[in-house]
């Protein structure tokens, strides 16, 4: 007889355990479930179904994630399952775009505690905290503080379905097992004093500290997480651009660490690059780029674009005259006072200008990419300008969520009479324009991210470059067909994610052995050496 401890209610409250209706008869006699369960023993195809007639009776999308995070605290594999049964169609759930309406609302939506959620009077106390979280075998981290939460600016904890979110998809889209995933919020506080004053708000109602009190904060966090989890990559995620760019330059060289913001946001437009120029038949350093937007998105995507052409031969300052930036205040040129040291990188010797309009008029730019969260920036007389200097512009307004577009496909192929190769940071609808169907990209992390956690989790390196998520903005570019090519796409398609990511992770992983940084022998055969480690939905025997 099995221990109550570990039988009866509580293996119907262990989501790790639970298999509801598809525990077996003998299952339910020997962990004391009878009489807890209906008769039925269902298959778990049987309670996928009756989960997708539940999401069909939902109002809206919101509805639908809160119900699927609720699901996910029952019966993880189930969740699993439902989710990675049709990704095209849950991913936009459980993440962009629904998850930003989940994140405004959370604390009001709050229903029980995922992850970990650390706060600032803690520190001294980090790696003790962290050993109250029942798993050893911690393999990645996503942390956030909140500071920046997509196009949302600063809301505190009420970003903690970000890192929840975040590590969903490893999982989702490219089979990473979820026992080895931890999501944390590390609570520094918000500067939202609308957050501070609602009653139902979850988080710490303080101002954020200092820099140098946020540094010493994340550092005795990313010491401690060594600690208590050794060899665990740490994934930065929507933290306030100046810190986002700051702690990644202060430990990529030292420990495994990523910043999606950063480096998954600039190998994903690498990788919508790389397709639109194979379609134009050109090359990267050929190209006159300009960003609207200058924060840690725009710099991270400059500086890896910059890594890229230097890989097809130009020297670090000739591709970096290549590249303009354009923010809130301006074209940013060398009279410019109110540069940081990154974007002081990029200054030019420039006419003052505070028109996009005007910067794409003097600067000609066959790229124009926006990170600059302001919807509509891409006016009419914005697009009409890049069409006038490029024959097929390349287009990419990236913010999200929907509402902060800088312009829908619809309006770039519509002013460039259908010439234009666009990508968005959400999925907008397709767009006929005289006659012919276009399907405009999502530049969205996702194709990039999970295949890198797959790789890492592989591979085991010590580190990992920017170079790398170039390799992952390759390999998915490889993986856009003609066909889909013919119709605008850029990226490749989502119904079958997982495979697209398995090919992406299996070139990252042979990078990382062909450079020497895994910590693991090289197997003869990389892909299905691979494939054998990926976590799959379905229900093992009893553990009981």
């Amino acid at each position: 007889m099995a221990d109550a401890m570990t039988s009866g209610p509580v293996l119907l409250n262990d989501p790790l355990r639970n298999k509801g209706t598809a525990f077996t008869t003998e299952e339910r006699r020997d962990s004391r479930l009878e009489g807890l369960l209906p008769a039925a023993v269902e298959t778990l195809g049987r309670q996928v179904e009756r989960v997708l007639g539940h999401l069909e009776a939902k109002p809206n999308d919101l509805e639908r994630y809160i119900y699927l995070q609720n699901l996910c605290d029952i019966n993880e594999t189930l969740f699993y399952a439902t989710v990675m049964s049709d990704p095209a169609r849950f991913v936009p759930i459980v993440y962009d775009p629904t998850i930003a309406d989940a994140c405004l609302q959370y604390g009001h939506i709050f229903r029980r505690p995922r992850g970990m959620y650390l706060t600032r009077h803690m520190k001294g106390r980090f790696a003790a905290i962290l050993g109250n979280w029942p798993i050893r075998d911690v393999r990645f981290i996503c942390i956030s503080s909140g500071g920046r939460i997509l196009g949302l600016g600063d809301i505190g904890v009420n970003g903690a379905p970000i890192p929840i979110g975040k590590l969903q998809l490893y999982t989702a889209c490219a089979a990473v097992p979820p026992d080895c995933l931890l999501p944390i919020h590390l609570d520094i506080g918000t500067t939202n004093a609308t957050l501070r004053a609602d009653p139902l708000y979850p988080g710490l109602r303080e101002e954020p500290p200092t820099p140098d009190e946020v540094d010493a904060l994340v550092d005795e966090f990313v010491a401690a997480a060594n600690s208590v989890f050794p060899g665990v990559c740490i994934h930065f995620e929507d933290w306030k651009g100046s810190d986002a760019i700051r702690l990644l330059a202060r430990y990529k060289d030292e420990h495994l660490v990523y910043n999606d913001d950063i480096q998954g946001t600039a190998s994903v437009t690498i990788a919508g690059l790389t397709t639109a120029l194979q379609i134009k038949g050109e090359k990267l350093v050929d190209q006159r780029i300009l960003f609207a937007g200058a924060g840690s998105a725009g710099i991270g995507i400059a500086d890896m674009i910059v890594e890229a052409m230097i890989d097809e031969g130009l020297g670090k300052d000739d591709a970096r005259a290549r590249i303009s930036l354009f923010d809130v205040n301006g074209l940013i040129e060398q009279g410019r006072k109110d540069l940081n040291p990154s974007q002081q990188a990029y200054a030019r010797d420039l006419k003052p200008t505070k028109s996009l309009a005007d910067s794409v008029e003097l600067l000609k730019p066959t790229i124009l990419i926006g990170v600059s969260t302001v919807g509509g920036l891409f006016t009419e007389e914005v697009v009409r300008n890049m069409a006038k200097h490029a024959d097929r512009p390349i287009i990419f307004a990236l913010s999200n969520p929907t509402d902060k577009a800088e312009c829908t496909p619809e309006q770039a192929y519509g002013w460039t009479d259908g010439k234009a190769l666009v990508a968005t940071g959400v999925q907008f609808p397709d767009v006929e324009i005289g006659g012919k169907t276009f399907h405009p990209g999502q530049a969205n992390n996702f194709y990039v991210f999970p295949a890198v956690g797959l790789a890492v989790y592989a591979t085991r390196p010590e580190r990992i470059d920017d170079k790398l998520f170039i390799q992952a903005a390759r390999g998915s570019a490889d993986q856009v067909g003609r066909s889909d090519r013919d119709k605008g796409m850029l990226f490749p398609r989502q119904e079958n994610i997982l495979e697209t990511e398995l090919t992406t992770a299996t070139r990252i992983a042979e990078y990382l052995f062909d450079q020497g940084r895994a910590t693991v022998e090289r197997p003869p055969d990389v892909r299905a050496w691979i494939e054998g480690m990926i976590y799959k939905p379905a229900y093992g025997a009893s553990r009981t």
